[in-house]
């Protein structure tokens, strides 16, 4: 082994003779194409692109060639942030579907409801309402809301105690 094959094999020798903008320039159509594949979605996609390569260029002086292909590497990279975004994507959806389950529960129960309670349910937190929907008009105990909730079950009850609070106050001021 000479001495110039032996420089290039260590990954500091690799950076130095090969930019990071040569890499993004040979791996960006790639790198694009598969988390367009990944996703569906071209606007994703782009912003997912960017964000692979904002972190590729964070670590780029770690890089090691003897371990994978830049592609390799910066694919590796793309699939994580897709992961996070799906994720991320999974809990936005999870937030709109209780919202809109929320809000359709304060419909149907706004048919029977004075006005005053139907308004004072309105103005809790879609969180709120969930709590009090599980907890009192659905009569689940604690553990099983908290369950549904998805949280502890001190938080479900620190949020079903704030949440009667709202609504008394509101009330209150509404028979003064």
């Amino acid at each position: 082994m000479n001495a110039a094959s032996t420089s290039l094999d260590r990954p500091t020798a690799f950076a130095a003779r090969t930019s990071f903008a040569e890499v993004v320039a040979e791996q960006l159509d790639a790198v694009y194409g598969y988390l367009v594949y990944l996703t569906g979605d071209r606007a994703a996609a782009e912003d997912l692109a960017a964000e692979t390569f904002e972190k590729a260029f964070r670590t780029w002086r770690r890089f090691d060639p003897r371990r994978s292909s830049p592609r390799t590497w910066l694919c590796k990279i793309a699939h994580n942030v897709a992961i996070d975004w799906f994720r991320a994507e999974a809990r936005r959806r999870r937030r709109e579907d209780t919202y809109a389950q929320g809000q359709d529960l304060v419909d149907e129960l706004g048919d029977g409801l004075p006005g005053p309670m139907e308004q004072a349910l309105r103005e809790l937190s879609p969180a709120e309402r969930e709590v009090v929907a599980l907890r009192v008009l659905l009569e689940l105990d604690g553990p099983s809301a908290a369950r549904v909730l998805g949280i502890s079950q001190t938080a479900c009850s620190t949020r079903l105690s704030r949440a009667l609070k709202r609504l008394e106050e509101r009330l209150g001021d509404v028979r003064e």
